[in-house]
């Protein structure tokens, strides 16, 4: 497989600079994206033949301390009902299905902009968030909540959406690991790319991270993740935030104000 992208990415390499370059350089743009999928598939390499939970155990407990005396649960359970319908969870439900939307979007909303040429730095950053959160699975084997203890602490609400959810984690979801919550580290990353590359529309930015403190709850309400796997996330997501300070002030001190 490692070398099948190699030859991938040597070919658009090839083509970029022999032939169409755009055209090229653009299929690059939307191939790098298609292949975290790749690489989280091949995180379930490290899945262990068993369990005993040790880990789990510790990480449910502090769940139930949010979940049920802190009253996160009741909170978004109870507020935003519109009739029948309960709006927070299926919002948070929504919020945690378009996470594998969330690359694509950032992408399109630089192409809508005409900001392109930006591309690669808030692709790196976006891939940096979410890699990272794969090559720790295997040091960290764990199941879901959900998986670990059965039906226990579930969501009080059901919706399609979470139907869908729970399909896609289930059918297509790796079991070696869930520390830390790549959901939660990618949308914070994209949140900090967009902010630091697209500063002329900040208001894209600080919406995306709303959404990324979204996914972050919903991942715990619906028992996708524990808590200790969304705060390990967020940590995640600030190393590329960490990456952007860094470079702002060597260009401030430098007396460099444009973008990279």
């Amino acid at each position: 497989m490692e070398a099948l992208v190699c030859a991938l990415f040597l070919a658009l390499a090839y083509g970029e600079s022999r032939e169409d370059t755009e055209l090229f350089s653009m299929l690059r743009d939307w191939v790098s994206m298609g292949l975290v999928l790749v690489a989280y598939r091949e995180m379930d390499w490290f899945s262990a033949l068993t369990r005993n939970f040790p880990l789990e155990l510790r990480w449910v407990q502090w769940d139930r301390t949010i979940l049920y005396q802190g009253g996160l649960q009741r909170a978004i359970e109870s507020l935003g009902r519109l009739g029948q319908i309960n709006v927070v969870p299926l919002y948070l439900e929504l919020c945690y299905l378009l996470v594998y939307a969330v690359a694509p979007f950032v992408v399109a909303i630089l192409y809508f902009e005409d900001r392109r040429e930006r591309v690669n730095g808030v692709l790196f950053l976006y891939l940096l968030g979410t890699l990272l959160s794969y090559a720790l699975f295997p040091y960290f084997p764990s199941d879901p909540p959900r998986v670990a203890f059965g039906g226990s602490d579930m969501p009080n609400v059901s919706s399609v959406l979470r139907e869908v959810n729970l399909r896609l984690v289930g059918g297509y979801g790796i079991h070696s690991s869930v520390f830390p919550s790549a959901h939660v580290s990618s949308a914070f990353s994209a949140a900090w790319a967009l902010l630091a590359y697209l500063p002329e529309r900040r208001r894209i930015g600080w919406g995306m991270l709303i959404y990324a403190v979204s996914v972050a709850v919903a991942a715990v309400y619906g028992r996708y993740h524990y808590a200790a796997d969304v705060v390990a996330g967020i940590a995640i997501g600030l190393v590329p935030a960490a990456m952007i300070l860094l470079a702002r002030r060597r260009l401030r001190v430098r007396g460099l104000l444009e973008l990279p």
